[in-house]
This record gives C-alpha cells, structure tokens and sequence, in this order.
C-alpha cells in the first residue's frame, strides 16, 4: 500500500536542508578522512543527527552515490559557467583548472571515485552527469588546440588528470596562493609555444 506523507511546508524545506547539509558535509569529510569515515561523524559535521542521516540515505553506499552526484553536477556547473563567461576556450579551461584545484576537486575525487566505477555504469544520473563534464572538458581542450592557444599534442585525457591535481602549500603561504602557482606551472606547460617569425 502507497503510504502518503503529509507534511507542513516548512517540513518540507527543512528536509531538503537537512539532506543538502548531509552533503555538503560529506563532501568535507570524504575528501579529509576518506569514505570509511564513520557516519557518525558526517552526522555530527552536518549538524544532524544519525536518524536524520540514514532517513536520507539507508547505506554508506546511498550517501557515496548521492555525493558523488553532486560532485559531479558541481563540476559540470563550474565547466559550463567558464565555457559561458570567458572570451574564448583557453580562457575557460585556464579558469576552470583554476578553479577545480581551489576546491580541491583532486582530495575528493581520490577519495570517492575508486567506489565509483561500477555505480557510475549502473546509474544513469551518474552516467550522464560525468559524461556532461567530460563533454564540456573535451570541447574546450579541443577548440584551445584549434585556436592555436595550447599545444596540439595535448590529449583531453591528460587535461582531465590535471582537474584532480593535489596541491600542497609552502609553510610561508597561503593555499590560494599555493594554487596560483602550481596551476600556473601548469598551464605554461600545455600553453603553445609562441609562434617564431
């Protein structure tokens, strides 16, 4: 039998709350601790308690899909805002590097995609969310290659390895700054060389 819940509005949204601060918490944790972190630390973390976690999610295996679904929605989000804002492919890739390096895209994605492999080919929410990140990286690498801004023996494989660089800071600076510098070590690697006259 169909059970029909009824709930006040505000229930609604407080659910809703509670199971996008399970996951933003999560996504700390996993990326800090790995994802045999307990759950009730990612409880704790998200302000909830333990019921309120497995409400949402029934099994560690429920919260590492859910994560990574928004992992990757996020992911595809940051490329597709860079393809929107940028003057050209080169200047949205050299954003979008930036920017998975910022948040550490390359921590969360050690710790939760070696889990990923057979949910990502069973479900096709993961399925299709990854293939627009790989869609939107592909597109980009391609037309900076075209445009002459990279260098042409770039693979769209190597430029998706460089999404999940780890980054680690010197004792007199800031992570920011240390992503500055790395990505821009980086990029003068994949930059083409300038044309000689």
């Amino acid at each position: 039998m169909l059970e029909v819940m009824v709930t006040t509005p505000g229930k609604r949204a407080d659910a809703r709350n509670n199971r996008d601060q399970i996951i933003a918490a999560t996504l700390v944790a996993f990326r800090e601790q790995g994802v045999d972190v307990p759950m009730k630390a990612v409880a704790d973390r998200a302000g909830v308690g333990v019921g309120t976690l497995y409400r949402h999610f029934p099994d560690r295996d429920a919260l590492i899909s859910a994560v990574a679904h928004s992992y990757l929605a996020d992911l595809a989000q940051t490329a597709a805002t860079a393809w929107q804002e940028e003057e050209d492919a080169w200047a949205a890739l050299c954003r979008f590097l930036h920017e998975c390096a910022e948040r550490r895209v390359g921590g969360l994605a050690a710790a939760i995609e070696p889990n990923l492999h057979a949910e990502i080919q069973a479900d096709p929410r993961l399925r299709e969310v990854r293939g627009k990140v790989v869609d939107l990286v592909d597109r980009m690498t391609e037309q900076a290659k075209a445009s002459g801004a990279m260098r042409d023996d770039v693979e769209v494989e190597e430029v998706a390895a460089l999404m999940t660089l780890q980054i680690y800071t010197r004792s007199n600076e800031s992570y920011t700054e240390a992503v500055h510098r790395v990505v821009e070590i980086v990029l003068d690697g994949l930059r083409a060389a300038p044309q000689r006259r």
